[in-house]
């Protein structure tokens, strides 16, 4: 599917619901402010449970401040008490996430610009971990919040959700991917409307160390050539 028509896919399904009994939907969450827009649109269509787990963020003070601008947040935003999102905070282990992307066997991914193969490892085992609780907890749905940024690709990260998806599915384990790209419809401006509204956190940098060093060198970049 072409990237610009993960929306037009979700707005349909959303439009096929009857409202009577909203699904149910484990959806991962990397921050409060990814999450806010996409918490606003979905919550009258979905009971939601929200994932927290992003063991590549770095460092771990870090990630203890994404993960309580996120509950904060939740206890303040309506969409978020009116319809009782639900919190699932995992545990912090920095270790599964060099394991997944396999950077002792590939040290040059290090280097590597986001969206390349060291994201597209990251995305999947996150969106694993997803599905896993989804069904844990018996979800019609999974999703992210992932690609609401413009610094995300929401074509790989779709296409990843409808494997795993599939993989199930030939098990004869039915949990469907809730496609989507967030920051159409104005989604990304939203959030950045409400984490000004709400006085939200804004992280400069994706998470990891290797996404906190290029961010930290590209700004020294600038920094030079001003001087110059």
């Amino acid at each position: 599917m072409a990237k610009n028509l993960y929306q037009e896919k979700l707005d349909l399904i959303l439009t096929q619901l009857d409202g009577r009994q909203k699904p149910s939907l484990m959806l991962h969450a990397c921050c409060g402010p990814c999450s806010s827009y996409v918490l606003e649109y979905l919550s009258a269509f979905f009971e939601i449970t929200v994932l927290y787990y992003n063991p590549n963020i770095f460092p771990k003070e870090e990630y203890a401040r994404r993960l309580n601008e996120l509950k904060k947040f939740y206890t303040e935003f309506p969409p978020a008490l009116e319809n009782k999102i639900k919190v699932i905070e995992l545990d912090y282990n920095p270790q599964e996430f060099y394991d997944a992307i396999k950077i002792n066997e590939q040290p040059s991914l290090a280097d590597e610009k986001e969206k390349g193969v060291r994201c597209y490892r990251c995305y999947k085992f996150r969106l694993q971990k997803t599905l896993e609780y989804a069904l844990k907890y018996k979800s019609d749905y999974f999703c992210t919040t992932l690609s609401i940024s413009p610094f995300k690709d929401a074509k790989m990260i779709n296409e990843i959700g409808e494997e795993i998806s599939k993989e199930y599915s030939q098990k004869g384990i039915q949990i469907f991917w809730l496609p989507s790209d967030f920051k159409k419809k104005n989604g990304f401006k939203r959030s950045l409307e409400l984490s000004e509204e709400y006085g939200l956190y804004r992280q400069k940098y994706c998470g990891c160390v290797y996404s906190k060093n290029q961010n930290e060198n590209n700004n020294v970049s600038i920094s030079r050539n001003n001087q110059i």
